[in-house]
């Protein structure tokens, strides 16, 4: 492929050269930038890619393509002697070059997306499992881990650039891969960066609040993920699966409707899909489902409501893509716990603790009224520790205090993330939450002394969460990252507290 080809199947508004020699590679990072590779300059959210075409040149790209011609030195350009696409939007070139470069990997794939502010991660990992139970080839793309055709690999961002997402996919092609589950980010639809995939199913788990540090209004934050659904910007789902209990659900449903998607609702003892009803176990839950298409009583090995919905969604998306129900059925008890999503630790301790990546204050309140669930019959306290990222959305900083004071008996408030914040300001507006709940709590900004201080707390028949970070194996301080894994440091604290097992 030369640069003739490529551009062809790129909408442009303007170009300049060309060149015969082989296209190398597609890139949007001048540092990746390798020679012959074409190189893609956007403006981002927090850079603008225009300004380092120079870097690029050097590193031998054999062309640029731009979505902001008249800002950068046209005269470096000439002298490089490269030819030059001029584009409007440089997020959708990008998509459309990948495409090329990679040779259409997206026809391979039937698509499913899933967005929502909770839940996202669970429901694609359930979804994966159910189709590969099917022996669908897949690839995942989500938060905590990317998955080529059963091949692991490290997460970058929860939906990366197309380009990147198209690589995946044509490794993924090149194994057998026919289904793609991705985690559509509310960033990510708003950005553009699921440009060039068009979903056959789109689930929608919930909305609550978060990441108005870059949506700035509730409002901003659900039109962006309405995206996905109303067919204005990506092509509208062939069915939209959306959770029957959130209210957003119906103004979801009505855009998708008009766009032409196919309406499928899940929920406890409402939609189309749904538990009639359940009931919760030490392991797990045993559900009696009611389904269009038939009813069977399943035991899922995955606690809690929340996971009830997790699983009612990914079931009505597998069957979406195919899936038999008998098949659904015979499935659910192979499918086990997402990492970081209420995850385990134990060490042989009388209590327990759990690893959770709640870090919205609806999430702080299934987790809470999880773990009083769990407590009930034994009288058990809920110990709850949790921390709020810094350089994020300051406004629910006391919301989340209030949310896990409301469903502990007590809290420790720490650090997650601080970034560039001093932590004992993050905590600060952190407390007036938790003192309006009128818990009993503890403020360590230590977050590995935190962990120490609610393990040591906890007595026989209690739960000690430990939310915020779930999978997460780094901390990340101002100026510096440093490894952490909630799960670890619980499990070495136990050990020093003179517990000795497995996790």
């Amino acid at each position: 492929m030369n640069w003739k080809d490529l551009i062809v199947e790129v909408t442009s508004v303007g170009s300049a050269g060309n060149s015969a020699q082989p296209v190398t590679g597609v890139e949007y990072d001048s540092r990746r930038v390798r020679p012959g590779a074409v190189f893609v300059a956007m403006k981002g959210g927090s850079t603008d890619g225009n300004r380092y075409i120079d870097k690029a040149l050097a590193a031998g790209a054999l062309g640029i393509i731009t979505d902001s011609s008249p800002t950068f030195d046209h005269l470096v350009v000439y002298q490089a002697g490269v030819p030059v696409l001029e584009v409007e939007h440089g997020r959708r070139a990008l998509a459309q070059a990948s495409a090329a470069f990679f040779r259409h990997p997206e026809r391979s794939f039937a698509a499913t997306g899933i967005t929502g502010t909770n839940g996202k991660t669970t429901t694609a990992f359930l979804t994966e499992a159910l189709l590969n139970h099917a022996n669908r080839k897949t690839v995942l793309v989500g938060t905590i881990e990317y998955h080529v055709a059963g091949e692991m690999r490290p997460s970058v961002h929860t939906t990366p650039e197309s380009r990147d997402l198209f690589e995946l996919m044509a490794e993924g092609a090149s194994l057998g891969a026919t289904e793609l589950v991705t985690e559509v980010s509310s960033h990510a639809l708003d950005q553009g960066r699921a440009e060039g995939i068009n979903f056959d199913v789109a689930v929608f788990t919930n909305l609550t609040r978060d990441h108005l540090d870059y949506h700035q209004t509730m409002e901003k934050y659900f039109a962006a993920k309405r995206l996905l659904f109303d067919g204005t910007v990506y092509p509208a789902p062939r069915v939209a699966v959306l959770n029957a209990h959130d209210p957003h659900s119906a103004r979801l449903a009505e855009a998708a409707s008009k766009a032409g998607a196919e309406i499928r609702t899940y929920g406890i003892g409402q939609g189309d899909w749904r538990a009639a009803s359940y009931r919760l176990t030490p392991g797990g839950a045993v559900l009696d489902l009611e389904t269009p298409t038939g009813s069977a009583r399943v035991t899922s090995h995955l606690a809690g409501e929340v996971n009830i919905l997790n699983l009612l969604a990914a079931f009505t998306a597998a069957h979406a893509r195919g899936v038999a129900f008998s098949e659904l059925v015979e499935s659910v008890q192979h499918l086990r716990p997402v990492p970081g999503r209420f995850q385990p630790v134990n060490a042989g301790q009388p209590f327990t603790v759990i690893v959770d990546y709640a870090h919205t204050d609806d999430a702080l309140r299934n987790l809470t009224a999880l773990a009083r669930q769990m407590t009930a019959p034994s009288g058990g306290r809920v110990i709850t520790l949790f921390g709020c990222g810094g350089d994020r959305d300051r406004s629910k900083r006391p919301k989340m205090g209030q949310a896990a004071g409301e469903g502990s008996d007590l809290v420790i408030a720490t650090s997650d993330n601080p970034r560039s914040e001093e932590p004992l300001a993050i905590l600060a507006e952190i407390e007036p939450g938790l003192r309006s709940s009128g818990v009993r709590y503890t403020i360590e900004p230590d977050r590995a002394a935190a962990i120490h201080l609610a393990l040591a707390e906890a007595g026989p028949h209690d739960v000690v969460l430990i939310a915020g970070k779930g999978h997460e194996t780094e901390q990340i301080l101002a100026g510096r990252t440093i490894p952490f894994d909630d799960a670890e440091i619980a499990l070495s604290t136990l050990a020093q507290l003179g517990y000795g097992g497995v996790r």
